[in-house]
């Protein structure tokens, strides 16, 4: 029986080895309160599994006895109640209670634990009951670190329960752990606390590392980040991933992306100054809570994201911003594709023609003050960079508007030097928009155009992200493009 009992406890301590690296592992870029202490948890099971092994095969004694039962009797069932409580209270009163308290209570039992005398020494190949062989302080002690953590546990149990109610997916996460980690707690401390055959003691300390492990690789896991863009180094301040599993944790967003987003009736997109939940997902807002929107203004092209990219951290309403503009008597029939604030993407990867426009002459001759023959640019250009990343199947349509607001572009803004409209080879979803003007009077003219209003209202639904930069041209050398000659 000893060398079942030692095979099954080597075997546990390996598992809950692989399951302590695994959580270690996690910390390094997700250090949770309930991370640090399930793996102390974990650390412990494998350290009582281990010291079992060597005392089935060689015998226990009064070091091994003690070690087996400090981690084992009270490390790993403290340490689990301690972490219920780090991954369900959304307050910090009682997540720091709960660390003050599991970190005083083990410093004190493992010291008596560790100096108090034993009963008796004489022990062999079995495995020693607790019992048999602990003073009455350390039994006491034992007996009420055992009905804590058991009320803890079944408290939590019922708050993740209560929570998965009237919860969002989150909540079934956290219950699922609940009712992993719990039922495996409570029946390692009645193995711990009972006399009971060594066999089942070992079998439920490794099912207790083997809920601690499954708990964090399958209701606890990381989320993936679908949000994540190709330009993410560009962006300073991102929104939390969702593996992210901080409470109440708030973070600026630089307000860069455009989204068009389909919400039920009595909802509304959600805002950065609103409240962040754990995990790092906004939760919802009740629509009664919520200031009422400033009338929404009419969409005026790239104008208004420069302004929102000028504005930094500033709040901006992009409920307003997505609202359809009143229709234009002038516009003319839609071209069925945008190119400013939302952009599509089609299903095959050809890339589309440049799409670069030229007002004539007008490009080469030097600005009002600047001197002929100068190579260096009038300071006065102004100049954008936009990146668009359009909706998968939309490709074919945004091109198309592209085409059409280029060459009206090209008929009728001499001040407008360079606009001109790529594909990414790397990225068959993205279109970047390069645009030049003499001033940024020449702009803000542009943006006043029935044929640019027109593309920024049509491009809307076609488009995911928008990402702008304004340049300044410190040199350049610019010719007429190639066309194609049909």
């Amino acid at each position: 029986m000893e060398i079942l009992v030692a095979v099954i406890a080597f075997v546990g301590a390996i598992l809950a080895a692989v399951a302590a690296g695994a959580l270690i592992q996690r910390l390094r870029d997700d250090p949770e309160g309930w991370l640090i202490a399930w793996t102390v948890a974990a650390v412990a099971l494998c350290l009582s599994l281990g010291v079992i092994g060597i005392g089935g095969v060689i015998g226990f004694g009064g070091a091994t006895f003690r070690i087996y039962q400090v981690t084992g009797s009270l490390l790993a069932p403290l340490w689990l109640a301690v972490g219920l409580v780090q991954l369900l209270a959304e307050k910090v009163p009682p997540r720091f209670l709960a660390w003050l308290f599991g970190c005083a209570l083990t410093v004190v039992a493992a010291a008596i634990m560790i100096f108090d005398p034993l009963k008796r020494e004489d022990m062999s190949g079995a495995l020693p009951a607790g019992s048999e062989y602990w003073g009455l302080i350390p039994g006491y002690l034992l007996v009420g670190v055992h009905t804590i953590a058991v009320l803890v546990m079944l408290a939590m149990l019922a708050v993740a329960g209560l929570k998965w109610r009237n919860g969002d997916e989150y909540d079934t996460d956290n219950l699922h752990a609940a009712a992993v980690i719990v039922p495996s707690g409570i029946a390692l401390v009645g193995a711990l606390r009972f006399t009971v055959p060594a066999v089942f003691t070992t079998a439920l300390l490794l099912v207790a590392a083997a809920a601690i492990w499954y708990t964090v690789l399958r209701p606890l896991a990381p989320y993936e980040d679908d949000d994540e863009d190709d330009f993410a180094p560009d962006r300073e301040d991102r929104v939390p991933r969702r593996d992210d599993r901080s409470q109440h944790r708030e973070e600026p967003v630089r307000h860069r992306e455009e989204r068009p987003m389909q919400m039920p009736p009595g909802e509304r997109p959600m805002h950065r100054d609103e409240r962040v939940g754990r995990r790092g997902m906004p939760e919802p807002v009740p629509v009664a809570d919520v200031p009422p929107a400033p009338p929404p203004r009419r969409a005026s092209g790239l104008g208004d994201l420069v302004a929102e990219y000028r504005a930094g951290d500033q709040e901006v309403d992009y409920a307003a911003r997505m609202a359809p503009p009143p229709p234009q008597p002038d516009a003319g029939p839609a071209t069925g594709y945008i190119m400013n604030g939302g952009a599509a993407q089609r299903p095959d990867y050809g890339m589309p023609a440049t799409g670069a426009a030229y007002p004539g002459a007008d490009v080469f001759s030097p600005a009002p003050h600047q001197q002929p023959g100068s190579s260096k640019p009038s300071p006065a250009i102004y100049g954008l960079l936009t990146v668009f990343t359009i909706v998968d199947g939309a490709g074919d349509a945004f091109d198309r508007l592209a085409e059409a607001t280029v060459e009206a572009v090209r008929r009728g803004e001499p001040d407008t030097l360079v606009y001109a409209c790529h594909g990414v080879k790397s990225a068959p979803l993205q279109r970047i928009v390069y645009e030049l003007y003499r001033d940024e009077v020449a702009y803000r003219d542009h943006q006043r155009q029935p044929h640019v209003e027109r593309f920024v209202n049509e491009r809307q639904a076609m488009v995911l992200a928008t990402n702008v930069i304004e340049l300044q041209v410190n040199a350049a050398k610019v010719v007429p493009l190639p066309t194609a000659m049909f």
